[in-house]
């Protein structure tokens, strides 16, 4: 595996080493003990999966301490616009994010720790992603940003249409409304 630290270092983009024959492929999606060697040291302990349709937006969320997650994202099927943004006050990249396209196809994976937002687009149908969690989920700790706060400025894909968001995704406030309830 190539671990590659990204514009804030630690978000880290991990390119699997794929083995392929006329068979099909093969690759390790998580090791711990590569994870560990390259200064990835979180523990998980739950694993999620989505399907969506193009043009859906989830995020950006996280929740609080005690129950903050990290995660670990991949596409299955499909391909993302992923976003992760630094929401550690005290942070030197408070407030800035790095984007990835994830597929089926490149098998990226992302590594997202806690004290950030996270987010994605998808841009195919039936894009399916899987990522794996440092805690549980806990609907009390719950809590995101709004996906197009124009002081993020994220440049989400254009796409033909609307973006699908959920009734909650829709109501997050600006980082701005929200940096005095962080805990991180």
């Amino acid at each position: 595996m190539n671990f590659i630290p990204l514009a804030i270092p630690d978000v880290i983009l991990i390119e699997p080493k794929i083995y392929g024959d006329s068979r099909g492929y093969f690759y390790e999606a998580y090791r711990e003990d590569e994870f560990k060697k390259n200064g990835i040291l979180a523990r998980f302990i739950q694993d999620n999966q989505s399907r969506s349709a193009r043009g859906v937006l989830r995020g950006l969320h996280f929740q609080t301490a005690p129950k903050a997650q990290g995660k670990l994202i991949r596409v299955i099927r499909g391909e993302i616009f992923d976003v992760a943004v630094d929401i550690r006050r005290g942070s030197k990249t408070y407030g800035d994010f790095v984007t990835e396209n994830l597929s089926g196809d490149n098998k990226k994976m992302l590594y997202v720790p806690e004290g950030f937002a996270h987010g994605f687009c998808t841009l195919e149908d039936d894009t399916e992603v899987f990522y794996k969690c440092t805690d549980v989920y806990s609907r009390e700790h719950e809590r995101g940003v709004r996906w197009n706060d124009p002081a993020l400025a994220i440049p989400w894909p254009k796409l033909n249409g609307e973006y699908t968001l959920s009734p909650k995704d829709q109501k997050y406030p600006s980082l701005k409304d929200l940096s005095s309830a962080l805990s991180f």
